[in-house]
């Protein structure tokens, strides 16, 4: 059965009504990004980032997995699929993707800030000062911010470097490290670009760039995935 791996960012989820990452005025659901996305931001005022949080998990939890979401994982069907997202959502899962792995965290948890082992479920929408782990510590967020690295890079590239099939959907390829990721696929692996606006390519091998929205996109990438059977 092909591997087929999908690195998915903020277009996948766009189309379910959740905001890109970053705007192009540099806010983010009108806050400036050093305001509530950085370990400073964080010990400068914890209660202004968890409010912001709150206010996008609700986000997050009233969105429904889009036609995107959906293909991805009714392709478990007929490959393995591994998805490897930049999104801190969790509409991959609920969709009905098995196996995915978040580059940035997720939005659903919280984790102590004296022991990073330390991660739980969100019960509900919110996390409150207050809520603490249980060696007592404050919980924060468990997303990866702005100057802080990114546990899950060395798990991430093991699973692109065994692709038989790579796609990127609704990624600009400008976050770093996640989007180092393509450079770990085979070059003679076939690669997939699904994005309105398809960043640069160059020095990419056995690439197929398709300019669509991730939903249109995926409907045409599943046409092209058939050979591969």
């Amino acid at each position: 059965m092909k591997h087929i791996v999908f690195f998915t960012g903020a277009g996948v989820s766009a189309e379910s009504g959740l905001k890109t990452f970053r705007d192009s005025d540099g806010l983010w659901e009108n806050y400036r990004i050093e305001e509530v996305a950085t370990p400073d931001a964080w010990r400068r005022n914890p209660k202004m980032v968890l409010e912001f949080y709150n206010m996008r998990r609700k986000q997050c939890l009233e969105a429904k997995p889009n036609a995107s979401h959906k293909m991805i994982a009714s392709l478990q069907k007929q490959f393995k699929v591994s998805v490897i997202t930049q999104n801190i959502d969790n509409l991959h899962e609920r969709a009905g993707s098995k196996h995915v792995l978040h580059l940035h965290g997720e939005i659903t948890k919280s984790r102590s800030t004296v022991d990073s082992s330390l991660v739980y479920n969100i019960l509900g929408s919110e996390l409150n000062i207050g809520d603490t782990c249980e060696k007592g510590s404050q919980l924060r967020p468990h997303i990866v911010w702005f100057g802080e690295g990114v546990p899950m890079m060395e798990e991430a590239i093991d699973i692109v470097e065994r692709a038989d099939v790579f796609v990127v959907i609704g990624s600009s390829l400008l976050v770093y490290p996640a989007a180092g990721l393509i450079h770990y696929v085979d070059s003679i692996t076939p690669k997939f670009i699904i994005d309105p606006f398809v960043p640069s390519t160059a020095g990419i091998k056995n690439i197929i760039c398709i300019e669509k929205t991730a939903v249109e996109g995926t409907t045409l990438l599943e046409q092209h995935l058939q050979k591969f059977l």
